[in-house]
């Protein structure tokens, strides 16, 4: 089993470290890191990751500012990614982080630590079949944050 992991310099955290960690510390599997300077060289990265490198799943990690066109440089991105899962018929977790989220740097470092830990654990479970997930659907379950929790009737 082989995950890849693209990430950027432009990103203020280091989240491949946390994804990193968290599948060592829950699988054997190989990790081969590929970083890029920003969001819209993700897509081609996570492409060779999956057709050159070989990877089962490759997870894209990326931070984007609070302006406007750093929210449609993420936009782009997000696109560019959707596309190499459909040609690659392979998922691509997109882990992004907006600075516009929290307020305080200490809160944009734990969501972006909670959320590529999360997403880490989210690409093994999918690497283990596609009802791995299955028992948590509609369950309100976040990444970044706290889970919101089911709605009951």
């Amino acid at each position: 089993m082989r995950i890849g992991i693209a990430d950027t310099t432009f990103a203020r955290v280091d989240m491949a470290k946390f994804a990193i960690d968290a599948i060592k510390k829950n699988s054997d599997a190989k990790i081969v890191r590929y970083t890029v300077p920003g969001f819209k060289d993700l897509p081609v990265a996570c492409k060779k990751l999956i057709e050159e490198d070989k990877c089962d799943i490759a997870i894209a990690l990326g931070m984007a500012g609070p302006k406007p066109i750093d929210k449609q440089c993420a936009h782009e991105a997000s696109l560019g990614l959707q596309n190499v899962q459909l040609m690659t018929n392979k998922h691509i977790l997109e882990v992004f982080v907006h600075m516009d989220e929290a307020k305080k740097e200490k809160e944009i470092y734990e969501i972006a630590k909670n959320r590529a830990e999360k997403h880490a654990l989210n690409a093994l479970a999918l690497l283990k079949g596609k009802t791995e997930l299955t028992r948590y659907a509609g369950m309100g379950r976040r990444q970044g944050k706290e889970d919101e929790g089911q709605i009951k009737v």
